[in-house]
């Protein structure tokens, strides 16, 4: 047994709460997994996981080993590091997960800089608007915006993203264009709503003035859970839409998006990178986490303090 590869695979079980998905992110077979941690019990003679038909749980010895095992692990890859040139060069695979618009609009066209800097790094980016279960996925960090309600989590501030209203010329044709948000509901105007990962219900947009603070919920004929499908569900002329200042910023010069209500404003919502407080920041979360923080400020910069 090696007895390495058997600490890293009971780690991945406890993280991912089963043996198929550990097995998975480890790029090993479920049953060369569940020999590993068989010999690992053998070995210490204890058992470290409970497990039955219908869920996998860890022992109280089984805690304690967990705790003390990603602290060697990540104390292991600190000393590999510290006699190559990796702390120079970073290097290694990175999971992360990151918006749908953000990933095709900033970060990606970025990556040539950053693969220039830190040419060994190799990412395995999912891109998506879902909620990421970041133990159970094996995900190093995440880019969300909204707050971050799971406290379990450690969140990074990295920029607030700015929102207008908009809508396309060919709804202006067809329906006018509203003077005031409330002219969204009980009117022939509709919006594209945008279904919200964390409930499944759209949310309202919430607006204010000087004077007045206004919740709308609106009519839709699309409603969708993809940044990119809600822009072009706009930019098609389907409803008004509420979008990311930087999302809109190239159709509204070309003339395909017209901004509404300017003296109405939406309250900005906040970016935050965030990963899980068991995952050893390595050298290559540690520069990207860096990395991302310059990007953002580049591009959608923190406008208040949280």
């Amino acid at each position: 047994m090696d007895r390495f590869d058997a600490m890293r695979a009971f780690a991945r079980v406890v993280e991912a709460g089963s043996f198929t998905k550990a097995a998975q992110t480890l790029h090993m077979s479920k049953t060369t997994v569940t020999q590993l941690i068989q010999q690992l019990e053998a070995r210490l003679r204890v058992k470290l996981l409970h497990r039955t038909t219908r869920r996998l749980g860890v022992t109280p010895d089984g805690a304690v080993y967990y705790e003390r095992v990603i602290r060697l692990l990540a104390d292991m890859e600190d000393a590999e590091n510290s006699l190559s040139s990796a702390t120079m060069t970073p290097r290694g695979r990175l999971r992360v997960d990151v918006p749908t618009p953000l990933a095709r609009l900033v970060l990606v066209p970025a990556l040539p800089a950053f693969h220039a800097r830190y040419p060994e790094i190799q990412f395995d980016m999912g891109v998506s608007d879902r909620v990421v279960d970041l133990i159970g996925d094996n995900v190093d960090c995440v880019v969300r915006g909204g707050e971050i309600n799971d406290q379990s989590l450690i969140a990074r501030h990295v920029g607030d993203l700015q929102i207008g209203i908009y809508v396309a010329p060919s709804y202006v044709e067809r329906l006018g264009a509203p003077a005031h948000p409330r002219e969204l509901e009980n009117t022939d105007h509709r919006i594209v709503g945008f279904l919200s990962s964390r409930t499944g219900k759209i949310d309202p947009l919430v607006l204010h003035d000087e004077s007045e603070h206004i919740e709308i919920t609106g009519n839709y004929v699309l409603a969708v859970d993809d940044g990119n499908a809600y822009l072009e569900a706009g930019l098609a002329g389907l409803g008004v839409i509420a979008l990311p200042v930087y999302m809109a910023a190239a159709h509204q010069a070309r003339g395909a998006l017209i901004p509404l209500f300017e003296r109405w404003r939406i309250a900005p919502m906040p970016l935050y990178l965030a990963f899980p407080p068991n995952r050893h920041v390595n050298a290559r979360l540690r520069v990207f986490i860096d990395w991302i923080v310059e990007l953002m400020q580049q591009h959608i910069p923190t406008t208040y303090n949280k």
